[in-house]
């Protein structure tokens, strides 16, 4: 048994005092993903709503208030929610905690899809295609999902991405098919990648990139 700090060790496990594992504390919940878990100002509303419609029922204040008009009032709250949600939907979750999901593709990347596209462009002049291909493909997505365009589940392979982007832009769901089995080849079967397949990629690429929802391709 040794003390370090003001902490004990028991063989290989060290135990900390008050102080210390407080600080522990304080510094483990100061990170980012405990904030980005905190409640959005949407869900602090909507909690506050249902609690007054919950205490319009309390029996001390139905002793004064007739049923019907709690009925009432009731309906209108809810009706005005409905009419919130219609008009401006469930707030999205902000870039801030967009740009938190670091993983894609089997990689963790912080990079943007800009600077992806930056790297993968010195890569092919370079000639390494192979590592420009997959480079390029995951600029493609994390575009995508920068513009909240697609939203994949942790893990998603590049054909899973490949169908979502076809749900979201039909007229490109085959090249973008093509793009994601230029990535796998690349990334999974080690098939070497050639400046027309990157030529092609970056392509659908520009097109995705200057695409907006409800566009028409020419």
């Amino acid at each position: 048994m040794s003390a370090i700090g003001m902490g004990v060790r028991f063989g290989d496990v060290y135990v900390p005092d008050g102080d210390e594992a407080r600080r522990w504390a304080e510094e483990e919940l100061a990170q980012q993903k405990y904030a980005e878990a905190k409640p959005t100002w949407f869900d602090r509303l909507a909690q506050s709503v249902w609690d007054f419609i919950a205490g319009l029922f309390n029996p001390e204040r139905t002793a004064n208030v007739g049923p019907s008009a709690l009925i009432i009032v009731s309906v209108l709250i809810v009706a005005a929610l409905v009419t919130v949600l219609i008009i401006w939907g469930r707030p999205r979750r902000s870039q801030a905690v967009r740009a938190a999901r670091t993983a894609l593709l089997g990689a963790e990347d912080d990079r943007t899809a800009a600077q992806l596209r930056a790297d993968a462009g010195r890569l092919a002049a370079a000639g390494d295609w192979d590592e420009a291909t997959v480079l390029r493909f995951r600029a493609l997505a994390r575009g995508l999902l920068e513009r909240d365009l697609i939203d994949p589940a942790p893990g998603a392979t590049a054909q899973a991405i490949a169908r979502e982007v076809g749900a979201v832009f039909p007229a490109e769901a085959a090249p973008v098919r093509a793009a994601a089995v230029s990535f796998d080849d690349v990334r999974y079967l080690r098939h070497p990648a050639t400046a027309d397949t990157y030529a092609q990629l970056a392509a659908t690429d520009d097109r995705l990139s200057a695409l907006r929802l409800g566009a028409v391709p020419a």
